[in-house]
């Protein structure tokens, strides 16, 4: 079912009751031609307290309740991302078009298990990266792509911020995808992948906790033509959240939130700073809604932004990101049939964090914040 009805709202089932849907929800009900109908929960209490703060109709106490629901047109999954396998496995399976939070999977072996299954049943699937619908963030893309910068020969992005210090916190912990590379460390090498494409070569760094996940991530991409991206994304460090694409001719630079920009700075060498300002709607998550359901009515089984290759170039890219600095999950070693790049002596390089084993020492719950989606 890739297509949607006409002359009515796509009617939306959220599967998740977290921060991170609430935020969709409230974008969502921006939009006259979409409805948010149902909300499932693995507990009753946990979907009955969302409806009620939304003023959802419906609300079940399991996936199996929510994807049953035969009012729903689409899923929107916005469960902790260690579930978004099984999540949308499931949406998939019960013949529910989706769009899936980001990070999409854990790793690139489950996206294209999850892909394969989409395409052999002709749903929708789409990872929810709502920083490629940012209207601002498409601006960009043409720019660079009509030559604004000359040619792009270096980008620059980082994402950090000081996230809860918790040992249970699924930040914290292998099993969940925790780090800050899947929560943080997604978004520049996105913009990398959106304006360079995929990187020929990976060079990374990082500080791991005690628990094997990294605090801090810097990593280098390079390029065929010799353009180069440095990126880095951190959970113990407020970093500026800054983002430019530098070239022959001149920089576009996106200032703090570089994810969902409202203006744009052009600097053309020898010439005044020119700003570019593309405003977005809403938290910025009424884009990628609008998006899906463009393709929806469209009957599109993938959406030109954000394909399923685009998905699974970035989850190889992080792959072999953690291939390079030692950060494992369990669930890696559940997916060897889709290999990854493995770390080679050279490019490999870790440090523990103060509190390893071979340290001593934690960050203080002074430090906790709230972590982006």
């Amino acid at each position: 079912m890739s297509g949607a009805p006409t002359g009515r709202p796509i009617r939306w089932g959220i599967l998740g009751t977290g921060w991170m849907a609430g935020k969709f929800v409230d974008d969502l009900v921006r939009l006259p031609d979409a409805e948010v109908v149902a909300v499932g929960s693995r507990t009753g209490a946990a979907a009955a307290r969302f409806a009620d703060r939304y003023a959802i109709p419906r609300a079940h106490g399991s996936w199996a309740g929510l994807l049953a629901d035969d009012r729903v047109d689409v899923v929107y999954v916005a469960t902790p991302h260690s579930t978004h396998h099984a999540a949308v496995a499931a949406c998939l399976d019960a013949g529910r078009p989706v769009l899936c939070e980001k990070p999409f999977t854990l790793n690139a072996g489950e996206a294209a298990d999850l892909v394969a299954r989409a395409r052999s049943t002709g749903l929708f699937l789409m990872e929810a990266m709502w920083m490629r619908c940012v209207p601002a963030i498409r601006r960009l893309v043409e720019l660079v792509r009509e030559g604004a910068v000359g040619l792009p020969r270096l980008v620059q992005a980082d994402f950090g911020l000081v996230a809860p210090v918790d040992p249970g916190h699924r930040l914290r912990d292998p099993a969940l995808g925790g780090g800050a590379l899947l929560d943080l460390g997604v978004y520049p090498v996105t913009l990398a992948h959106l304006l360079l494409g995929p990187p020929e070569s990976i060079t990374a760094v990082a500080t791991l906790t005690p628990y094997g996940v990294d605090e801090t991530t810097a990593m280098t991409l390079g390029y065929p033509d010799g353009a180069l991206a440095t990126l880095s994304c951190s959970i113990v460090a407020d970093t500026p959240w800054t983002a430019a694409v530098c070239g022959s001719t001149g920089r576009i630079e996106l200032g703090r939130g570089f994810f969902r920009p409202a203006v744009l700075t052009l600097h053309p060498a020898g010439a005044e700073p020119q700003l570019v300002e593309v405003p977005f709607e809403g938290e910025g998550f009424v884009h990628e809604a609008v998006e899906v359901m463009r393709c929806l009515r469209a009957g599109l089984t993938e959406s030109p932004l954000a394909t399923a290759a685009d998905t699974i170039a970035v989850l190889r890219t992080l792959d072999a990101v953690r291939a390079r600095t030692g950060v494992r999950y369990p669930a890696d070693e559940l997916w060897k049939e889709h290999p990854v790049a493995e770390a080679s002596d050279e490019a490999s390089t870790a440090h523990r964090a103060p509190g390893h084993p071979d340290g001593s020492g934690l960050p203080g719950p002074e430090q906790v914040g709230q972590v982006v989606q």
